[in-house]
């Protein structure tokens, strides 16, 4: 093989996937998948010490075996040789972040730190550290801080500075021997290239950084705690890169365990999610991409600037150069209905799916499929962990109305995916509200390949068509796509992410269509979310607030 390819890695939640791609062509040659030995951490450390409640942590020896396992593989899969492999990039859940220490290892992996949950790994679905993202929102508001507003007004408990203060508050020993705070997908380009750089990515959508003004004042930070003084210069020190540029190149170290060669390009790192706009080829404005899997994230571009409530983030260049990118999100998805599945199935559900060979999804997803909207009488609130957008409310839970003693689990699996079509749509309108057009739909991730159901009932409560991505590793593309932009036109790769998208996108030729008589018994169907969703998240929310409190007690 004597082309130019390009190898992406994918970060997810529960392990990593290696994706090597054809430059010219966007031909998948291999892939391979490492879980992480450790998964998500928590109820317990691998020593045994317990964890509190809404943790979620890892261990970053998992993501240096996905790399040291899963790049060999692909390489020894496609036959390729390593010169012709031209750049490599990275996609990672965020915000993930960890602290490390000045040789830039996490501190987790000194004896000294291991039994303190603080040094591990925070996960993006760590939530622990919602009071902390009050305050942060509380100020902010207080001082009339404009970069709020790219933020929906509201600061979230998954973001990077909400989980320093929390080590900071909690732990401040950790925080005193931390050197840097940095994103697990930096953290990884540094280590791939020995040169430290931030992704405008990730400080933009979930670290406060803006391209025209950089972080807030310290004197923003210091009025939330007064011992955040000095940290931009130094536990957040390290310049902030533009996404679809080069981080670095791959050392000598690094590319002999990796079996690539030394000098290879690595592209600055990206939100994994985000991954998937170019790998469908939604780099115009007016696209949103839905990224479906645990949790979903919605990505939209733009080519204006408006104040939307509830957006995770609404960064310049953020996603595709040249226009702004909004980022929206639900919190449980593919969650939600495993939580059903795994946990509130009844036996003789789970028997006719072994008698009929099938998994339960598949045979719940059969049986709902005879209903029509509306025909169970259940609706469904989105909020199993949480909500993301539009409330930007951790401390939300998840409801279920209209049971009766006559309810089938099929009816409750169908409610289920109905409320997150729902969540969709709350989040489209309120970018239609504010005259942010949304024109075309796309669908990636698992969910989106495998429920034809879901598709369809997302294509009628939005009354928009879905087009779906062809690609079974859309992030892992997405992450190689930008890594042929960081190699660069001179060395066989592409000069814009857009050029890299008309070569190597896919989406597959059938689409989803609204069926005239679902949207409209839909729209009725939606009604009653809506009002259950402003009375139990904005006028009464204190309910689901004070049922929340009473766990931790």
């Amino acid at each position: 093989m004597t082309g130019k390819y390009v190898i992406g890695v994918d970060f997810g939640t529960e392990s990593g996937r290696v994706l090597l791609v054809d430059v010219n062509t966007g031909e998948e040659l291999a892939t391979h998948v490492t879980p992480y030995d450790n998964g998500v951490m928590d109820e317990f450390l691998p020593n045994g010490t317990r964890l509190e409640t809404d943790w979620a942590l890892q261990d970053p020896r998992d993501y240096l075996n996905v790399m040291y396992k899963s790049v060999p593989e692909v390489i020894r899969l496609s036959s390729v040789d390593p010169e012709h492999i031209i750049g490599i990039g990275i996609d990672f859940t965020s915000s993930t972040i960890l602290p490390i220490d000045k040789e830039g290892m996490p501190l987790c992996l000194d004896f000294k730190w291991e039994d303190n949950p603080h040094s591990w790994v925070k996960l993006w679905k760590h939530h622990a550290a919602q009071q902390e993202a009050d305050d942060f929102t509380r100020i902010a508001q207080e001082r009339e801080k404009p970069f709020i507003s790219r933020y929906g007004g509201k600061i979230s408990s998954e973001w990077m500075f909400p989980k320093i203060l929390q080590i900071l508050r909690e732990a401040p020993e950790v925080y005193e021997a931390t050197d840097l705070f940095i994103e697990a997908c930096d953290w990884l380009t540094y280590q791939l290239t020995d040169h430290l750089s931030r992704s405008s990515n990730t400080c933009g959508y979930k670290g406060f950084w803006s391209k025209a003004d950089g972080y807030p004042d310290e004197s923003y930070l210091t009025a939330v705690d007064p011992r955040l003084e000095g940290i931009l210069d130094t536990k957040m020190r390290g310049s902030v890169q533009l996404i679809g540029e080069k981080a670095g190149l791959l050392t000598e170290e690094m590319a002999e365990r990796l079996g690539l060669v030394p000098g290879t390009a690595v592209a600055v790192g990206i939100i994994d999610a985000h991954a998937s706009v170019p790998a469908v080829g939604a780099v115009h404005p007016g696209q949103m991409v839905m990224a479906l899997g645990t949790s979903t994230c919605h990505m939209l571009i733009t080519d204006r600037e408006e104040s939307v409530e509830g957006v995770c983030g609404l960064v310049e260049d953020g996603i595709i150069p040249g226009y702004y990118s909004y980022e929206t999100g639900q919190v449980a998805v593919g969650d939600s209905f495993a939580w059903y599945v795994d946990q509130a199935t009844p036996e003789y559900v789970v028997e006719e799916a072994k008698e009929k060979e099938i998994s339960i999804h598949e045979l719940l997803e059969k049986k709902a499929s005879t209903f029509k909207p509306g025909q169970s009488g259940l609706v469904a609130l989105d909020w199993w962990n949480g909500n993301r957008s539009v409330l930007v409310d951790a401390y939300l839970s998840g409801l279920l109305v209209g049971l009766t003693l006559s309810t089938k689990p099929e009816e409750i699996y169908r409610a289920l995916l109905e409320s997150t079509a729902f969540g969709t749509r709350k989040i489209i309108e309120n970018f239609t509200d504010v005259g942010v057009d949304v024109k075309e739909i796309f669908a990636t991730g698992g969910l989106p390949q495998r429920n034809q159901l879901l598709m369809q009932i997302y294509a009628d409560v939005t009354n928009r068509e879905i087009k779906i991505a062809d690609s079974n590793q859309t992030t892992a593309l997405g992450a190689a796509m930008y890594a042929s932009v960081a190699a660069g036109k001179e060395n066989g790769g592409y000069d814009t992410i857009t050029e890299a998208a008309d070569h190597m996108a896919k989406v597959k030729e059938t689409t989803f269509v609204p069926i005239p008589e679902n949207v409209e018994r839909y729209n009725k169907l939606y009604e009653i979310y809506v009002e259950l969703h402003d009375y139990f998240g904005r006028s009464r929310s204190p309910i689901m607030h004070n049922l929340k409190r009473m766990k931790k007690i």
